[in-house]
């Protein structure tokens, strides 16, 4: 299959875009190269997909409309995967234009590409955070999710919506899939697991916000991309409703989904793990919660288990072992 991915040298966008070509897929990568984080990092990744030959890289932002549009209309893909975004929810209280720019326009330049197009599968990857602090758990893709606390989860709230009316409008099937805090080697270093391993390596205070108080539902990476592929199989239709727990809309060919195995874990426990694989004591230094911050994420992960057979497994233990493993071999090359 041809797979158009946005955002190939990111962290997720990489791990995808290798298994895919790995598994004999053909795939365009579509990325800014932006310099919100470590350049080396991304080309790097870059290069390591470049090593295959079904692979094409494409630089530019999703801005660009032409741009973007040759790249999709030259390749002619059975799925479209967006991945591409403004990340972070912290550096939204700083730069919110970034997350307008790339979010909601760079968003509806795909949403007007994939009905142009045609496509069979349009993919856009949106986050927890649009669940906001639901008092619920865990969080379904049923719950409202209509309070965000922060300009990134509305920027990726307001995609899910828009794509939702171009799902109804023009039929394009259409699948908008929740993160829970992926991890995992080649991670993005503005991540909590980048930065501890990072600062005890050099000796330095980690920042525990909320007192530790905090939980989250970790995912690892290969894990994400497993249910990415598998859900890629399944675009929105009558013909694979869910009872009772489905988002497929009433309207159109729209589904959301989280992608999280439901196994959240303390941000204390969380470091101890670090701290196990490590060696070594963390020297904490504990802050207050910070702006936008929720105190609990927790997937409900029944969606996608009964879409595609199977959930996010991999323990802690081994994801956090994996990374450091990673960060220590490639220490050099990305700092």
């Amino acid at each position: 299959m041809r797979y158009f991915i946005t955002g190939t040298a990111g962290f997720i966008g990489f791990h995808l875009a290798r298994k895919l070509l790995q598994d004999g897929h053909e795939v365009v990568g579509f990325d800014g190269m932006t310099a919100y984080y470590s350049l080396r990092l991304k080309e790097a990744r870059n290069a390591g997909l470049a090593q295959f030959p079904s692979f094409r890289f494409v630089q530019g932002m999703l801005e660009d409309r032409a741009l973007l549009e040759g790249a999709v209309k030259g390749f002619n893909p059975d799925v479209i995967v967006h991945l591409a975004a403004q990340a972070g929810v912290r550096y939204s209280l700083e730069n919110p234009k970034a997350y307008l720019d790339s979010n909601l326009i760079g968003s509806w330049n795909i949403l007007e590409i994939a009905r142009e197009v045609g496509v069979g599968h349009l993919m856009l990857a949106s986050t927890s955070s649009v669940y906001g602090a639901n008092p619920g758990i865990p969080f379904r893709e049923t719950d409202k999710a209509d309070e965000p606390l922060t300009f990134y989860a509305a920027s990726k709230k307001s995609m899910e919506v828009m794509a939702h009316s171009y799902a109804h409008l023009y039929k394009v099937p259409t699948t908008a899939f929740r993160f829970f805090t992926v991890y995992g080697p080649w991670g993005r270093p503005d991540m909590a697991l980048f930065k501890f391993v990072k600062a005890m390596l050099d000796d330095q205070e980690i920042e525990i916000y909320g007192e530790g108080k905090m939980s989250r539902d970790f995912t690892y990476i290969d894990d994400l991309v497993d249910s990415i592929i598998d859900l890629s199989m399944v675009a929105p239709s009558e013909s694979n409703r869910v009872a009772d727990i489905d988002t497929l809309s009433e309207q159109g060919p729209f589904r959301t989904v989280n992608l999280g195995g439901g196994q959240p874990v303390g941000l204390l426990d969380f470091i101890e793990v670090i701290e196990k694989t490590m060696g070594k004591p963390a020297r904490r230094k504990m802050l207050p919660m910070q702006k936008g911050d929720v105190p609990r994420t927790f997937a409900s992960p029944d969606l996608l288990l009964a879409l595609t057979g199977r959930k996010p497994e991999t323990g802690l233990d081994e994801g956090v072992d994996a990374f450091v493993r990673w960060y220590m071999e490639h220490r050099s090359e990305i700092d």
